[in-house]
């Protein structure tokens, strides 16, 4: 694992253009699978796990032509050699949407039962072997994998969720386009990645109702055409940037393609007193003082951060919501509702003296607006928290160390390149 050398306490300012959110990219990739015309996805990101799955394709026979220079990315399916094996790779959550396709093309699909993502606390699959059930496959456990068989006797239906799950929201979808029939799932995921997946199957000819909401339905059995796909900028990482931007008493302006995703996100940073401007397709952060708490009307109740299934806070962005709290004076609740797991790398902050409670498994309290000092920190496997360490340690003067910093390069192909380019003085070291 690599780790990040900071050299922090310097304002950090100037305009970045973001990459493509690797939560949109990668469903989008095994969506490609469900057609038999080439495809062509513009702004990808050479990020881990799409090379992860571009060298898959290339073992089942997929002909790809991958301009990384120009982020430019040619898929053609039809080449896949029908009837033969595919054992999905392990190293990603992302696999598992390979498997709507694959069996179709394929028949058998293999997945080993340690299916690995950011280490945020146990990730079930039975919501997926629920959905892959429902239209027809058969799953059975075989030693150290799980097999999935195509039937071909698969029916449209409908499903509600227990849980708005992205991934499961994805690959019911997926799997609704392989079967005749209008199939409906209540209490869809509704994040942008997910609305970005449907905007690139509708592309292909796929008919869906209901995108961006908790109630879709899809029409299927037919198949799907080409497409020449451009996959709009991250919002977790606009976010990010505006975020480093008030942490360090900087300047930010990130490209923003889409601001309507950011009203709730605005109103939290608000709550550190860091203000978003949106304006000519772009999205800034000027720091005009010291962070603080805003405190709330009712007075007696501290100021609290809930992250939950969209339209909620996004899981994935309370981590540099905490590196905030640390930093703003005044006292911040965070609540993660989706992950067991989300808060346990707390401990790190306390390296740097910041003060924070972990009240349970969901919520912390932090204790912002202590002095801090440079320290050597350890991020766990978890992509944001690695940058929530990064962005702590860029707003104390001195130099720190975040070991294990891999994680970051999972998302974020040029974050330290664009980091140093505001000015910050960061470099990787193996």
């Amino acid at each position: 694992m690599s780790s990040l050398l900071v050299r922090g306490g310097r304002k950090l300012t100037g305009r970045i253009e973001p990459s493509a959110n690797k939560n949109a990219v990668l469903p989008v990739l095994c969506a490609t699978l469900l057609s038999e015309a080439p495809v062509t996805l513009r702004n990808v990101p050479e990020i881990t796990d799409v090379l992860r799955i571009v060298d898959f394709f290339g073992e089942i026979g997929s002909s790809v032509e991958w301009d990384k220079a120009g982020k430019v990315l040619r898929i053609d399916h039809s080449t896949i050699v029908p009837g033969s094996g595919a054992r999905l790779p392990q190293a990603m959550r992302a696999s598992i949407m390979m498997i709507p396709g694959l069996i179709t093309r394929l028949g058998t699909v293999r997945l080993e039962h340690a299916v690995k993502g950011c280490t945020l606390g146990a990730r079930e699959i039975d919501p997926h072997v629920a959905v892959f059930r429902a239209f027809g496959a058969e799953v059975r456990q075989d030693s150290s994998e799980i097999v999935f068989t195509g039937t071909g006797k698969g029916e449209a239906t409908r499903m509600w969720l227990e849980y708005a799950s992205v991934t499961t929201t994805e690959n019911f979808i997926l799997c609704a386009l392989t079967v005749p029939g209008t199939s409906q799932i209540v209490n869809a995921a509704c994040e942008p990645h997910v609305q970005e997946m449907c905007d690139f199957l509708e592309l292909c000819g796929a008919k869906l109702k209901g995108k961006g909401t908790s109630m879709v339905s899809v029409e299927g059995g037919k198949s799907l055409g080409g497409a020449d796909y451009t996959f709009n900028d991250d919002f977790h990482e606009i976010a990010t940037f505006l975020a480093l931007s008030a942490v360090t008493g900087g300047d930010i302006a990130v490209r923003n393609g889409c601001p309507e995703h950011f009203g709730l996100i605005d109103q939290t940073f608000a709550k550190f007193g860091a203000e978003v401007e949106h304006a000519g397709g772009w999205s800034r952060v000027r720091a005009t003082g010291p962070l603080k708490v805003k405190e709330n009307f009712t007075s007696h109740l501290i100021t609290k951060v809930e992250a939950a299934p969209w339209p909620y806070i996004p899981a994935d962005l309370l981590p540099i919501f905490i590196a905030l709290g640390v930093k703003a004076e005044g006292q911040t609740m965070f609540w993660n509702k989706v992950y067991e797991g989300g808060l346990t790398w707390h401990t790190e902050l306390s390296l740097f003296g910041a003060h924070t409670l972990l009240c349970d498994p969901h919520r912390l309290i932090t204790f912002g607006g202590d002095k801090l000092a440079p320290a050597t920190v350890t991020s766990p496997y978890i992509i944001r928290v690695a940058i929530a360490l990064l962005m702590v340690a860029s707003s104390i003067e001195g130099e720190s160390t975040i070991l294990d910093a891999d994680p970051i390069k999972r998302a974020h192909p040029d974050f330290v390149k664009n980091f140093v380019a505001l000015g910050a003085d960061v470099q990787w070291m193996d």
